[in-house]
Order: structure tokens, then sequence, then C-alpha cells
């Protein structure tokens, strides 16, 4: 495809973006994200459990310092990791479930267009 001089092609492309760009959410976008999130906060909140699990089960010791200080440092960067994890899929599905319950009571009151 060539452009044409007067640039109908392009803006052909602009209207098109910008339509998709003006679409709305619905509802059910927000519950199947709230649900997608809640979902993953709670298999990462099982994830770090095991993880937990696993490091108080298995302490590591080390003849050297330097390395019972390195394996201290990597057990609790994977802890966090996990948990932050967690706290962010769950901090994430409650904002969506928020969103989706306002979304429900500004739907009845506006008018389409």
């Amino acid at each position: 495809m060539s452009n044409s001089p007067n640039g109908s092609l392009e803006a052909v492309d602009e209207k098109s973006i910008e339509a998709v760009n003006t679409q709305k959410k619905g509802p059910l976008s927000f519950l199947s994200g709230a649900i997608t999130s809640g979902l993953l906060a709670w298999l990462c909140l099982l994830i770090s459990q095991k993880v937990v699990i696993y490091f108080s089960l298995h302490s590591p010791t080390y003849n050297s310092p330097i390395a019972q200080s390195v394996a201290s440092g990597f057990k609790t960067l994977v802890i966090g990791i996990s948990f932050l994890a967690t706290f962010t899929f769950g901090f994430i599905g409650l904002g969506l479930t928020l969103v989706f319950i306002k979304s429900l009571f500004d739907g009845k009151s506006q008018d389409p267009d």
C-alpha cells in the first residue's frame, strides 16, 4: 500500500487508533481482571508459604562467613520477592474489585452516547 499525497491513509489510521483508544472498559472487564489477579495472589501466597517452609527446614550452614552472608542475603531476597508478588497481585485485585463496584453504580446513571 502506498500513501497518497494528501495523507488519506494516515488519516484513516489515526481515526482507527483514536477509536480504539476511546473505547471504555466495561464492568465485565474489571471483574475478570479482579478474579485473575486474585487467583494469582492466592497462587503467589501458596508459593511464598512453601518457600518459607523450605528455607526454614533447610538452613544453609557454611564454614565461610562470606558464604553464610551471601546465602542469608539470597534467602531474604527470594522470600521478599515472593511476598512482594503476593502483595502486588492482591492489591491490584482489590483495586479492580473496587473499580468494578464503582462501574456498576456509574453505569446506571450515565446516558449512552
